[in-house]
């Protein structure tokens, strides 16, 4: 059980704030992922993104997160398992696509490049959470299985929108206020 954590915001934090927040947030649920952890930031848009990992499949290095798709568009930390990569891969070979490992956040990764976000995520099956910034397009998108078995949770406030596997992450970012939507 991997966990995942990272905001966007508007604050104008340099890039070793932005790595301090985001790594803060990540150690609350180190247990979850207590076989790496990795962070990435973009200063320019005040993104940053983490992962602890639990490493169940591909355990190389190609494993690691937060992981880039090989033309370096997409970035992502993920959390689940996708039982439908067994079918994507073989499409994507046959563009040609060349995969550095054998983990399915790899095969999203270039589903996301080959097909675009929305129709890549159709084909997704499983359970699943993830976090993907598109480095062109300056976009983060927030997504979980259909089921929501991979909780994914979120607050914004004062330009920072903030999200994690657990409340914790949540509550440790140093901004947090709680409260509940009616």
């Amino acid at each position: 059980m991997c966990g995942i954590a990272g905001f966007i915001t508007s604050s104008g934090f340099s890039k070793d704030e932005l790595e301090n927040r985001v790594m803060v947030m990540n150690k609350t649920m180190m247990y979850r992922g207590p076989d790496d952890e990795g962070a990435w930031v973009d200063e320019k848009s005040g993104v940053a993104l983490a992962q602890g990992r639990l490493s169940i499949q591909d355990l190389s290095e190609a494993g690691h997160q937060p992981m880039h798709s090989s033309n370096d568009r997409w970035v992502i930390v993920y959390n689940g398992e996708t039982y439908s990569n067994k079918e994507i891969a073989p499409q994507l070979k046959a563009k040609g696509i060349q995969f550095r490992g054998h983990s399915d956040t790899e095969v999203m990764l270039e589903a996301f490049d080959a097909w675009g976000v929305e129709k890549a995520t159709q084909q997704f099956i499983g359970m699943f959470a993830f976090a993907l910034w598109d480095k062109k397009e300056k976009t983060l998108y927030l997504v979980r299985d259909r089921l929501g078995i991979k909780p994914l949770y979120w607050f914004y406030d004062k330009g920072t929108l903030a999200f994690a596997s657990e409340l914790k992450a949540l509550r440790s970012y140093p901004d947090f206020t709680f409260g509940m939507d009616q």
